[in-house]
């Protein structure tokens, strides 16, 4: 998807004050069982079309208002990702000014993962 000129530069601004984290690196810390939460924030309906199996689920529109009921722990490992990285980057940002003190945007998103061939979990039906 193509992104406007607008879009992108507020994203770019944003990237200046989050940290991102690689898809190799988010595989090492499933893969050895790190305890970290891992938040896919896109649409429902993207949800529903395949996830990173053991992510869960808070759309971009929802996650400031639901995010103290499903991790309380303001200092709790945070992995957010999206389709290609911003959406995440934006949400991460956000979280940081709520006092959550170790977000990470997963650069690259679903998208990449999916180029990359790894595994994603899907919905029946």
């Amino acid at each position: 998807m193509k992104h406007s000129a607008a879009f992108e530069a507020l994203c770019e601004e944003v990237r200046s004050r989050i940290r991102e984290i690689g898809i190799e690196a988010v595989r090492q810390k499933l893969a050895v069982g790190e305890s970290f939460h891992l938040l896919d924030v896109r649409e429902d309906h993207e949800w529903a079309k395949g996830r990173i199996p053991g992510s869960a689920h808070l759309g971009r529109g929802i996650i400031e208002r639901d995010i103290e009921n499903l991790i309380p722990d303001r200092d709790a490992e945070i992995v957010l990702y999206c389709g290609g990285g911003y959406r995440s980057a934006l949400a991460a940002d956000n979280l940081q000014k709520m006092g959550y003190r170790q977000v990470l945007s997963m650069a690259g998103g679903i998208r990449a993962w999916r180029e990359l061939g790894y595994d994603l979990d899907a919905d029946q039906g």
